[in-house]
């Protein structure tokens, strides 16, 4: 199984057990509100639907959002990793963290090791994030990494909506010039 590590963070494959963790995640409005099609947050019928998806992108796909694990409490922190549904725009890294830990460096942290893995291990040659014009956190997310704003975007969620698309190519990328 996949697992990625930086100095705070374990980025592994999921397992049942994280579906309460998961569930409150997505049931928090604050990190909902640039994530759900109507901004809102999950039921937990939805919260379900949703990991679901993830945990079976990594049975289509080889690859997919990371359960992103603080090392020093082991609690989860939220999901980051590589993502590429069907119709998507392009290969994308996408990050979600629980409200407590935003501020800390942690989406940054994990984006990097992603993107790195994106690059080397499958092999891709651009990665994009795509982000709601409003969502300043995440815009500061994508430039503190080196993505740098590509375009508008539309996603098949809500075809009605623009999204910013920010992203970085592989010859670019610090962790691959050696």
């Amino acid at each position: 199984m996949t697992q990625l590590e930086t100095d705070r963070l374990i980025l592994r494959t999921w397992k049942l057990e994280d579906f309460e963790s998961f569930a409150r995640l997505h049931s928090d409005p604050e990190v909902m509100r640039f994530l759900s099609a109507d901004g809102k947050p999950l039921s937990r019928f939805d919260a379900w639907r949703s990991f679901a998806g993830i945990v079976g992108h990594w049975s289509l796909r080889g690859f997919g959002f990371f359960a992103v694990i603080e090392r020093s409490s082991e609690e989860l922190v939220g999901r980051i990793g590589p993502w590429y549904p069907i119709d998507w725009p392009d290969f994308e890294v996408g990050w979600t963290l629980a409200r407590k830990y935003w501020g800390r460096g942690y989406a940054a942290e994990a984006v990097k090791a992603c993107i790195t893995y994106s690059f080397k291990e499958l092999g891709r040659s651009k990665v994009i994030s795509i982000i709601d014009p409003a969502n300043v956190r995440s815009i500061r997310v994508a430039e503190r990494v080196g993505e740098r704003l590509e375009g508008n975007v539309t996603v098949p969620i809500v075809s009605d909506k623009v999204f910013l698309q920010y992203g970085v190519r592989r010859e670019d990328w610090p962790d691959c010039q050696r």
